[in-house]
Order: structure tokens, then C-alpha cells, then sequence
């Protein structure tokens, strides 16, 4: 009988092991072809109106997540790397690198609003901070960000940096976290100083990038590309509490908070995805085959999938595959 009933357990608990491993495994879904050539950036999606947005260029595509099919293009610009939504305003910013402008939209209409010059060089990482109702634009190649007013539409102030920025994260209580990608730092600003007010160092970590932040826990999450790491940072101390593996040019991280999940996307054609046990402990539970070169992923809190997008190349180079350029689906199984 102990046989029989120790044997029914262990099926049990073999059973349960799939679902588990399901629950956390992605796999690829479809592509979506976008028109054009040009260079890529950032992804970003509007919850509220459900729409993708994807850096292509001089210009954004614009997918309806609902339908996964393209209904607008944002262009005229000169090169884009990413946007800040604003629902509050219903308007998204996009950062102009080479207009040394941030340019404001209408998220209804798809439709130019203002494009506003900047004092800051080569606008990148674009963010909205909801406690100060700000937009910061982080500006790479003058080491600083230049503050937008979203009613105004007119620039309000500059945050000195301090080095060469990279992505930025605001915890929505009066600070932003930014990384500084040769210094291999990390800056806390002050959005009502509008300066500067810690800098930690991040080693192991080297050449961070991508940053997301997990509010309950007090914890980021910043992608190291020299290393091939994910550091965690508790931002309470400033420490580097642990460092998982990741794949080769990691450039976005993405945090699910509700399902405990971190998303890596690399350079090296990997998503690596790590789960959260607690506050410090964690682990890789799949690294994900993508595409060449899609570093940069935006994910649907609705229907959990992440989207990343890339051309094709020629093999062994960096030339575009002429109209090869597509947004890439990965959902959970």
C-alpha cells in the first residue's frame, strides 16, 4: 500500500512539474512586417489605447495590439529613438536625436502637435515622470536631460548627468534612476531639485543599459553588457545585492511584477527570462532564441507577450536586408 500511495504522489508532482515549466516559457508567435529601412530603437506601448509603438528611423509605426496589425506612421522627423506616453494629456513625446528636439503627438489621432527644440544634444531615452507631471529627455551625447512640461509643451529645465546616460526609471515618489553607461554607475535624481543628489557603483556590473524597477521590493534590475550580467540594486543601500548571467548586448529589461519575471533582450538573438523568488534570490528559467540584433522589447501586461523588433542583415554584416524590417511576437506557452 505505502508503495502504491508513494508511487501516486510521485506521478502527481511529476505531473505538476509541465504546467510549471509552461507557465514560464515563451515561444515564438508571429511577425509583423513594417515597411522601410531605416535604423530602430525603442518599443513602447500605450495600455490605455492599446497601441504598440515601434522607433523605425525618422519616423514610429504604430500597431493596434488588439488587431496586431499597423494603422499609422508617425514621420517627418529626422531620427527617433523613443516616447514617453502620457495618457493624463493624451500625448506621447518622441525623442528627435538628430533634431535635438522631443516631439509631441496627439495618441488619438497620430497627428504632430509641437516639435520642441531642446538645449540638450542627441536626445535618446525618453521617459514621463507621473509626481513631478514631467517629460525627461536623456540626452546622450551633451550628458544631461532636458525637462518637457507635457500642458506647455515648452522645456522647463536640464539635469546635468554627469556622464554618458543610458536608460532611466522613475519610481513615481519624486526620483528618477539612471544608468551611466561608461562610468558603470547609476545616478538618483531629485525630480523636484531637478539634480543629481547620489551616484552608486555598480561593479561587477559594466556598460549598463537597460533598467526596471520592482517598487514592492525596492530592487532594480540593470543589464550589463560587459559582464553579461543582470545586477540587482537595492535602492534603499545602493548595493548590488546579486548578478544573474544574461546573453551578449543586453539593451532593454522589462520587470512583470504580478508573475515575478524579468525579461533580458540581447543582442546575441537571446531573450533571457529570470524569476524572482524573493527580494534577492533568483534564477534563469529559459533563454529565449529571438532574432540578430532585437535588443529592444516592449511587453503587454494584458496578454503577457513581448514584442521586439529587427531587420535582417547580410550574413556577417550590418546591412539591412532591404523591407526585411519586422516586430517579432513571443507569448507564453
Amino acid at each position: 500500500m505505502k508503495k502504491i500511495i508513494f508511487s501516486i504522489v510521485a506521478l502527481l508532482l511529476l505531473s505538476s512539474v509541465p504546467r510549471v515549466l509552461q507557465a514560464q516559457t515563451y515561444v515564438f508567435d508571429k511577425a509583423i512586417a513594417l515597411p522601410g529601412d531605416g535604423g530602430y530603437d525603442y518599443l513602447a506601448i500605450d495600455t490605455v489605447n492599446r497601441r504598440l509603438y515601434v522607433s523605425h528611423g525618422t519616423s514610429f509605426n504604430v500597431i493596434d495590439l488588439n488587431t496586431e496589425q499597423p494603422i499609422g506612421v508617425i514621420d517627418g522627423m529626422k531620427g527617433v529613438h523613443g516616447i514617453a506616453i502620457v495618457n493624463k494629456s493624451n500625448r506621447g513625446f518622441i525623442s528627435d536625436g538628430k533634431a535635438n528636439a522631443v516631439v509631441a503627438i496627439d495618441l488619438k489621432s497620430l497627428k504632430i502637435i509641437k516639435t520642441i527644440p531642446v538645449d540638450g544634444k542627441g536626445p535618446d531615452g525618453i521617459i514621463y515622470d507621473s509626481y513631478s507631471d514631467r517629460v525627461y529627455c536623456i540626452n546622450g551625447d551633451s550628458n544631461n536631460a532636458s525637462v518637457v512640461d507635457p500642458n506647455t509643451l515648452a522645456q522647463v529645465g536640464t539635469v546635468d548627468l554627469g556622464g554618458a546616460p543610458e536608460f532611466a526609471v522613475s519610481d513615481g515618489k519624486g526620483k528618477i534612476y539612471n544608468n551611466l553607461e561608461e562610468k558603470n554607475s547609476l545616478n538618483v535624481i531629485d525630480v523636484t531639485a531637478l539634480k543629481v543628489i547620489q551616484n552608486y557603483p555598480l561593479a561587477p556590473c559594466g556598460g549598463p543599459t537597460g533598467i526596471a524597477l520592482d517598487a514592492q521590493n525596492n530592487r532594480l534590475f540593470v543589464g550589463c553588457r560587459t559582464n553579461k550580467g543582470m545586477s540587482v540594486v537595492d535602492i534603499s543601500t545602493g548595493k548590488v545585492t546579486a548578478t544573474i548571467p544574461i546573453g551578449a548586448g543586453v539593451d532593454a529589461v522589462v520587470y512583470d511584477a504580478a508573475r515575478k519575471l524579468i525579461f533580458c533582450s540581447n543582442g546575441d538573438a537571446t531573450t533571457t527570462i529570470i524569476k524572482q523568488q524573493s527580494a534577492d534570490s533568483y534564477s534563469v528559467v529559459q533563454t529565449l532564441t529571438t532574432k540578430n540584433r532585437a535588443k529592444t522589447m516592449a511587453l503587454d501586461y494584458k496578454t503577457n507577450k513581448i514584442y521586439l523588433s529587427a531587420p535582417d542583415f547580410e550574413p556577417g554584416t550590418r546591412k539591412i536586408i532591404p523591407n526585411s524590417f519586422k516586430v517579432l511576437v513571443y507569448k507564453p506557452q
